[in-house]
């Protein structure tokens, strides 16, 4: 499986970095392949200084070794090995009409001594993040991503939104990161689904990232913005690296496991402010969309 899944994310990220490429027009891709000094690495590839996009990177990674005590704590397990691999996607384009989105996609196998899987699973998601509220948006983004579901299990698509929906909380702010999408985590061999079911679903998924992005890019990417509005999405970003340096798992696993710390930020935005006690205007399109952040909605 492990091998097979990580085929999967090699292809998928040509795919994807690729079409991002098409969708820009202006910048490329820049390619960093890296080792892991206990066992494995990756190859980064970041987008920068695009017509469309400002600042984007789709990774992927291979990682395996010992599992370091930090998170063999965090699992509850003694010492054992481990293998993990995925494929991780952060965009934040310049226009604040456009909204960032992250997507991730993993798969993680635990061993004992005598080098037996004794735990595996599958994990991912993907979700939006918008600077101005546009409703049907929101909508086509979780339609795409119910569609994936309902191929898979009726019961996936409200249960992971659910999740995606707890998960990316910005407990501290009291509000939403964004308007969600799906996320889902150990994933695993059941008398319901296989290990092969969970590839199934799981590259689903993948395979309908671009279908539930893209339209909304090209959609958004020629209105015309004010300093006020890029202003406006800088200090919502701000609120995008709260989460990802203070709750986020995978920034955490990353930084447990000596991953590399140049991919493992690269989610992070290149311009970002932090206002004192800002508020939006009442009325205001701004403040439409807090009002939506404090209060997740069912989009369909």
């Amino acid at each position: 499986m492990k091998e097979k899944f990580y085929k999967y994310i090699q292809e998928l990220q040509d795919t994807i970095t690729s079409k991002l490429e098409a969708v820009d027009g202006k910048a490329t891709f820049q390619e960093d392949l890296w080792e892991r000094p206990e066992g494995g690495g990756g190859r980064t590839r970041v987008i920068e200084n695009g017509a469309v996009f400002e600042k984007g990177g789709v990774n992927i990674s291979a990682v395996h070794g010992p599992l370091p005590p930090a998170m063999q704590k965090y699992f509850n397990v003694e010492d054992c090995d481990f293998f993990a691999c995925g494929l991780s996607l952060v965009l934040h384009p310049k226009n604040p009409f456009v909204p960032t989105v992250h997507a991730n996609w993993r798969y993680f196998e635990m061993y004992n001594k005598q080098g037996e899987i004794v735990d595996s699973w599958f994990g991912g998601g993907q979700d939006l993040t918008p600077y101005y509220l546009f409703e049907e948006d929101a909508t086509h983004f979780h339609q795409v991503c119910k569609t994936s579901c309902d191929k898979h299990d009726a019961n996936f698509y409200p249960e992971y939104k659910k999740k995606c929906d707890e998960y990316f909380w910005n407990a501290h702010r009291n509000e939403a990161r964004g308007i969600g999408g799906l996320f889902f985590d150990y994933c695993k061999a059941s008398e319901e689904k296989s290990m092969e079911d969970w590839y199934n679903f799981v590259t689903e998924v993948g395979n309908s990232f671009l279908e539930a992005y893209v339209p909304i890019v090209e959609e958004r990417k020629e209105i015309s913005y004010s300093e006020a509005n890029k202003n406006w999405q800088e200090i919502r970003r701000g609120r995008y690296v709260e989460f990802n340096l203070v709750h986020d798992k995978g920034t955490l696993f990353g930084l447990k496991t000596n991953g590399r710390i140049e991919s493992i930020l690269m989610s992070l935005p290149p311009h970002v402010q932090w206002v004192y006690d800002h508020h939006p205007e009442k009325g205001s399109e701004e403040e439409r969309l807090i009002k939506v952040l404090e209060n997740p909605k069912n989009w369909l």
